[in-house]
């Protein structure tokens, strides 16, 4: 309730004077705050980025045409998920939690893979076998590509639950990352 003054005039001694009364009344409810409105919010506080790339071989190395290429991304909260952050307005609090559904992985030869985990981070004790959930193998190699790499471009999908304020609904984020891997052909020489 919000105090409201009413005047009227009173005429004292010939002079016009204004009297004031003051009286209660209830202030106008402030404007229902849109959820999705907030909802937004909290998905621009969790700093959502791309894809932490892992890939073997590393950036730098030199992977060979027909051999496994493994791919994973290094999970975090900002990376992988989940990540949860809130809004408020007023009485309305809307909380918001983000998680990759998938990465698309664009080989940087045309041909592009998707993972809906964050794939398996290569190990030399794996030696020369193919990953169990998110590989590539090169049928070609990058020597004939600008620069002489292929660039390996990460994209996960990010997928936002949300709910309060009587609503509930989803929203969806894209990030990106990009890496170069240089791909050559075995030579073999027999004498």
């Amino acid at each position: 309730m919000c105090p409201v003054a009413a005047s009227g005039s009173q005429a004292v001694g010939g002079l016009s004077m204004a009297a004031f009364d003051t009286f209660w009344a209830a202030a106008a409810p402030a404007p229902a705050m849109d959820p999705r409105v907030l909802a937004q919010q909290a998905v621009d506080k969790m700093l959502l980025q791309g894809p932490d790339i892992d890939i073997s071989p590393r950036p730098g190395g030199t992977g060979l045409v027909g051999m496994p290429v493994w791919m994973a991304v290094d999970e975090s909260q900002t990376t992988w998920g989940p990540n949860t952050a809130s809004a408020s307005a007023g009485r309305v609090t809307v909380t918001a939690t983000a998680k990759v559904a998938r990465v698309v992985w664009a080989m940087g030869d045309g041909s592009s893979v998707t993972c809906t985990g964050p794939g398996t981070v290569y190990r030399t004790s794996y030696g020369l076998k193919a990953s169990p959930d998110c590989g590539h193998v090169y049928t070609r190699p990058s020597a004939d590509t600008s620069g002489g790499t292929y660039t390996v471009t990460a994209t996960s999908t990010w997928v936002i639950d949300w709910q309060g304020g009587g609503a509930s609904g989803q929203l969806t984020e894209i990030r990106t990352s990009s890496v170069t891997v240089a791909i050559v052909e075995s030579q073999a020489v027999n004498s």
